[in-house]
């Protein structure tokens, strides 16, 4: 099977936020064996200037359904970063997956060539969008969702790479 731009996307995307779900499920019985309670582990951050384990999802979210709005002309949904617990969080994974499941292989079809302009505060880039999917998106994806595995390890919640990389078969 050829490397397409829905397969560099939306399994790969699909299979973090599976991931994220099952690093979530270790958190809970982590807090309900230690006895740390759930709001410790929510708003844990790995220094004071980075978002906590909540905004790392939220990020996670954003970060890959705005790259498919941006390669698609798909209206994307937009959720507010409201959540309040581990149960919103795993609502913001479902909301999220649910819409990666209505891309189809077609919408994502020429998109490689689409041009994609991020406007930052002092800069302006420019991608492919294949650039924008492999050299942005998924670098930021990753990284969020490393950053939550990273709050809740240091956090003591028993994790391993396993538990990042998620089942291969």
């Amino acid at each position: 099977m050829p490397l397409t731009m829905y397969s560099l996307s939306i399994p790969v995307f699909a299979r973090g936020f599976s991931a994220l779900g099952r690093l979530l499920d270790k958190a809970e019985a982590f807090a309900a064996e230690s006895g740390t309670p759930l709001d410790a582990l929510f708003n844990a951050r790995l220094a004071p200037d980075m978002l906590p384990l909540s905004g790392q999802i939220q990020r996670a979210s954003d970060t890959s359904k705005n790259a498919i709005a941006r390669l698609t002309a798909l209206e994307v949904p937009r959720f507010p970063d409201d959540e309040q617990s581990f149960a919103d969080l795993r609502q913001r994974i479902d909301k999220t997956v649910a819409f990666f499941e209505t891309v189809s292989p077609e919408h994502l079809e020429g998109s490689e060539k689409r041009e994609v302009t991020l406007n930052f505060p002092n800069l302006k880039v420019t991608f492919s969008g294949d650039d924008y999917l492999l050299k942005f998106v998924l670098p930021n994806f990753y990284f969020h969702l490393t950053t939550a595995y990273d709050i809740l390890r240091h956090k003591g919640v028993p994790l391993g790479k396993a538990d990042f990389i998620g089942g291969l078969d």
